[in-house]
């Protein structure tokens, strides 16, 4: 008598569609057969791949698969990349939304679990939406958020009046943080930054909304490649604003050391209004590229001052 062979349990669907079936198989041939009449289509030059990685399974590979393992269907010459069908359903996202929720469910990789968690946020945005009275609730926190940032900047220079002991300096020093604080109110605290509806020059984003990583202060690139769009609901918490001149052990200790013996019409405000509140000298930074030491770097001596004009006599 032929030893019976176990039918193996496996999970089956078709290239096309997110269902899948489950089928008892005890072989190769059986396992066609039978996910042809369940997925309606020829068993003729039909070959079968894993979902995961689409290796093409042969006889003696089926043989040692694990129970439930998940298997597609293809017709002859077509390949399996679950990456490659995933963005190809981008023009429909609802039918995206139900593959990711779908590999979801079934994925046990961590790195695999949280691309597909990023997938998901961001599909569930109104990315067309332009402006805040279209849909407050998707705008909220983004651009606010780092107008709070440049604010509270110009409250740390504020909060450095206290450390100057000198009553001539510390009275030049306020009226140089008033000047600053007009200007920055009259930029908007530079929330264009964050409006992807701003002109490229003023913006940090794409047109769609997304940000790429500007690297650490000392680097040219993100090897990561970090990129966010928080216009799709991703956390945005995790991404700061880093002074590359540093803001408190550079920037405002060199504007107060400034203004010894000299008055505020003599400080460049100019050039410490763009050290302190824009992208002159501020990157946008995954948290992973924001490096907390000190980054050693100064301010530059002849931009300290406002340059004499020397009148020709």
């Amino acid at each position: 008598m032929h030893k019976l062979t176990k039918p193996k349990l496996v999970k089956i669907r078709s290239a096309n569609e997110a269902k899948k079936y489950g089928i008892a198989a005890a072989n190769m041939k059986e396992l066609i057969k039978k996910g042809c009449n369940l997925l309606k289509v020829s068993s003729s030059k039909v070959h079968v791949c894993l979902y995961e990685d689409g290796t093409v399974v042969t006889e003696e590979y089926f043989q040692n698969l694990p129970d439930n393992t998940e298997l597609v269907l293809l017709p002859e010459g077509q390949s399996w990349n679950i990456m490659d069908v995933i963005l190809g359903l981008d023009r429909d996202t609802d039918l995206l939304i139900s593959a990711a929720k779908d590999l979801l469910s079934d994925e046990h990789s961590p790195k695999r679990r949280r691309i597909l968690g990023d997938l998901l946020r961001n599909l569930r945005d109104n990315s067309e939406v332009e402006n805040r009275e279209e849909d407050k609730d998707w705008f909220e926190g983004i651009d606010a958020q780092f107008k709070t940032k440049i604010r509270g900047y110009l409250k740390e220079v504020d909060g450095y009046t206290q450390t100057i002991p000198n009553a001539k300096t510390k009275s030049e020093y306020k009226k140089v943080v008033e000047i600053l604080a007009e200007k920055l109110k009259a930029a908007r605290y530079n929330g264009t930054y964050f409006d992807r509806s701003e002109r490229d020059i003023h913006r940090l984003c794409t047109q769609e909304g997304w940000f790429s990583c500007q690297c650490a202060f000392d680097e040219n690139n993100c090897a990561f490649l970090h990129s966010i769009n928080p216009y799709g609901r991703i956390l945005f918490s995790t991404w700061n604003l880093d002074h590359l001149i540093e803001k408190k052990r550079t920037v405002i200790p060199t504007f107060a050391e400034a203004l010894k013996g000299n008055k505020s019409g003599d400080i460049n405000m100019d050039y410490f209004y763009k050290l302190l509140f824009t992208r002159e000298n501020l990157k946008l930074v995954h948290i992973i590229c924001h490096k907390k030491g000190a980054h050693e770097l100064s301010c530059d001596s002849r931009k300290i001052y406002k340059r004499v004009r020397r009148t020709v006599k």
